[in-house]
């Protein structure tokens, strides 16, 4: 079994092929996908594909992109998502200073907001960091006691600690098979084999050899042997072992 942990397929690009790609995914071997909100309309949107649907889990939260829709009224809506029972976790949520799409104080108070909720349902977290490794790291300590993952991890190995010994889990998707990418390989193969997780973030970050095109679960594999050719371990193995982390961390029983 292989488990994509981080997928976005209500996205308008699977609109016309959604059955085609999850049949594709479940040919491949990936039986679990999260299905992973960013905003209100998405989150809902997650819960109404997986419903029904074997092997689909979906989350709910509010991407740092869009933190200044993070008004009460949606907050409340994401809350009450976040507290049914088949919600596995909390977010998308996070800080990105790279683009800052939205102001660097409004993703601080999402983030915050969703870190507190995350830890009183005691669901895991999904947080997104990109360029922002020192004000990520300072809010996960400022709440304490959350566990989660950090979604689509780009940097090397210097970084690892700071979510390692917060108990968080490490995910590597499609970046870490670039060419150039040598740092997020070798935190590839540094993360602890209980710690490890992969993903493909589709429709994005498509693997090296499908670059430029739509990204789809299926395409993980590419993901896993990358990861476990690093690893020095075969992809049976590493696909065991993300899987069986994945269903810890998401409280995955089917």
């Amino acid at each position: 079994m292989i488990t994509d942990t981080h997928a976005h397929l209500f996205w308008e690009s699977y609109a016309e092929d959604r059955d085609e790609v999850l049949a594709r995914a479940r040919d491949a071997g990936v039986q679990r996908m999260l299905i992973v909100g960013t905003d209100l309309e998405s989150s809902r949107a997650a819960f109404e594909l997986c419903a029904g649907e074997p092997g689909l889990f979906p989350t709910a939260g509010i991407h740092p992109h869009d933190a200044t829709a993070a008004d009460p009224q949606t907050l409340a809506e994401i809350e009450a998502l976040c507290r049914r029972p088949d919600c596995v976790a909390v977010g998308e949520t996070g800080l990105d200073l790279f683009k800052e799409y939205a102001p660097r104080a409004a993703q601080e108070r999402s983030f915050h907001w969703h870190l507190e909720l995350a830890r009183e349902l005691d669901k895991p977290v999904i947080v997104h960091c990109r360029e922002a490794h020192e004000a990520t790291s300072a809010a996960l300590g400022a709440v304490g006691g959350v566990r989660g993952v950090m979604h689509c991890y780009t940097m090397g190995t210097g970084q690892l600690d700071a979510y390692l010994e917060r108990g968080f889990y490490i995910s590597f998707s499609g970046v870490v098979t670039f060419p150039r990418n040598e740092e997020n390989r070798a935190a590839a193969a540094a993360v602890p084999a209980d710690r490890i997780l992969i993903e493909t973030d589709s429709p994005f970050l498509a693997p090296q050899g499908f670059r430029g095109q739509r990204n789809e679960p299926a395409r993980v594999a590419a993901v896993l042997d990358c990861v476990a050719k690093v690893r020095g371990v075969s992809r049976e193995e590493l696909a065991e072992q993300t899987s069986a982390n994945a269903a810890r961390l998401f409280g995955l029983t089917s």
